[in-house]
């Protein structure tokens, strides 16, 4: 029986990773503890480590659960052009080494996970942004990435001066369809009127769409050029150039996935993050390690984050976001129509 369950939020910690290399891709690694599992093996998505976003967001979780729970862990980068094999091959690895559990960060890993989970069947895998998988083993962390989008695009429509916002998509896939959508419909709410324009920067993720901040900061400076004067980008580390654009052309950028104010890297474009839509995916991993290590009852099935129960949301870190009465206002009550179900947020 497939069990479901709730994500909480879980806290940033801090820790420094020795960096090795591996046969799957670069790799970090901290010490392990005896035991049954040596800690969290985690697979980080296209763009790596340092994208600001998505794949930081489980750094974050990996590094928790390790001071937490003293335990080790390790965390293997991609490589460029890689094949499904080599995914299925870095899932092995880390489970082969004693990782428990280990995690898939993406949907590009579905079918990797799934393989990995049938040969490894006392390994507790995890897959972020993806719930096809059949295995027990396997916890399917997926969230709405819808709701907070509405509230992005409320945001957005809120903060225009001309009644024209941009949205730039990463890949052109049903994943970041949910992005789109929601808020575009958000942004609608506020103004029916509102010109919004729409673009993906590749096709396939093999083309560079969640890698390249150069695409994501031309794809910026095109929808800045036709008078878009807010900007939210689902794109991953091609989001830190659309932020860049943004900030040079002195218009609004909205972040995607972490809170992009907080990002050290992105510090000096800060002023023009007016807010990031939030994807817990740090608690995820943080509570499947918990479930785990520390509890001893694996999470398995679908796991889905949300506005009701934290797993998605919008950051308020800006100070010119929080002191704008009417914009908070207008977030507030989509959120509680979302909660209660008089807003029905499209995915597509």
């Amino acid at each position: 029986m497939r069990r479901v369950s709730r994500i909480t939020i879980a806290g940033v910690a801090t820790a420094a990773l020795a960096v090795t290399v591996s046969a799957c891709g670069s790799s970090s690694t901290s010490s392990s503890t005896e035991g049954k599992s040596k800690g969290i093996g985690l697979a980080y998505d296209v763009g790596g480590k340092g994208d600001q976003s998505f794949n930081d967001a489980a750094y974050a979780g990996f590094q928790k659960a390790q001071k937490d729970f003293g335990i080790g862990g390790r965390d293997v980068e991609p490589t460029d052009n890689e094949s499904d094999a080599d995914k299925v091959q870095r899932l092995e690895t880390l489970a082969k080494a004693g990782y428990n559990p280990v995690i898939g960060v993406g949907f590009a890993y579905a079918g990797a996970v799934q393989e990995a989970a049938q040969k490894f069947p006392k390994v507790t895998f995890g897959i972020i942004d993806d719930n096809k998988t059949q295995a027990k083993n396997v916890a399917d962390m997926v969230f709405h990435e819808e709701q907070s989008s509405y509230l992005a695009g409320v945001a957005a429509a809120k903060a225009t001066k001309k009644n024209h916002i941009g949205f730039i998509g990463g890949v052109d896939v049903p994943l970041i369809h949910k992005f789109e959508a929601g808020y575009e419909q958000g942004a609608k709410s506020v103004n029916p009127k509102i010109k919004v324009e729409s673009q993906y920067l590749t096709q396939t993720a093999q083309e560079g769409g969640f890698a390249s901040p150069d695409k994501g900061e031309n794809a910026a400076n095109g929808q800045i050029d036709a008078g878009a004067d807010v900007l939210f980008a689902a794109a991953g580390l091609s989001g830190q150039g659309v932020i860049k654009s943004a900030a040079e052309h002195k218009v609004w950028a909205i972040g995607v996935d972490s809170d992009q104010y907080k990002q050290a890297a992105l510090a000096k474009y800060k002023d023009y993050i007016l807010t990031s839509a939030l994807k817990n995916v740090e608690g995820a991993v943080y509570d499947l390690a918990k479930s785990v290590i520390k509890d001893k009852k694996p999470l398995s099935g679908d796991i889905r984050g949300s506005l009701d129960n934290g797993g998605v949301g919008l950051a308020d870190s800006n100070p010119t976001f929080k002191k704008n009465a009417a914009m908070q206002a207008a977030i507030k009550k989509a959120e509680e129509g979302i909660k209660n179900g008089t807003i029905t947020v499209k995915t597509s």
